[in-house]
């Protein structure tokens, strides 16, 4: 784990994140959290969301339209960002063969790598394609 002990609040933390399936901002956490755990403040969801993130137990996806954004999926994936809805989606797949180049072309240790696309998902690409009525 991260060398932290695992309290109550860590673990409602991490649940809130599996539970709200999507990449929850810190404010979505503490709003999920402060419903089964009244007592909880915003600066100990913060604390314990940057913690787990640092160690790893988590991913900080990086900041999309203001908000940093949190991940519970460690597999190896990236993400696609909807421009008009904002929602932050999962897309498989691996760079493995760039990681190499790069690594061997300048003498890089590649440690960890962040890519995220831009554009319309499917829901808003239909609605705009779609005529109003």
């Amino acid at each position: 784990m991260d060398g932290k002990r695992n309290t109550i609040q860590r673990q409602l933390i991490f649940d809130a994140l599996k539970e709200l399936d999507m990449h929850a901002t810190a404010e979505q956490v503490f709003d999920h959290v402060v419903g089964k755990y009244p007592s909880i403040s915003k600066a100990t969801v913060y604390r314990n969301l940057g913690q787990m993130a640092q160690s790893g137990r988590i991913s900080k996806i990086g900041s999309f339209y203001g908000s940093a954004h949190y991940d519970h999926n460690r597999h190896e994936h990236y993400h696609f960002v909807c421009e008009a809805c904002k929602r932050v989606f999962d897309v498989k797949g691996g760079f493995k063969d760039i990681f190499e180049r790069i690594k061997d072309m300048n003498g890089f240790d590649i440690s960890s790598c962040s890519v995220s696309f831009r554009g319309l998902c499917r829901d808003c690409k239909s609605k705009k394609e779609s005529p109003a009525i």
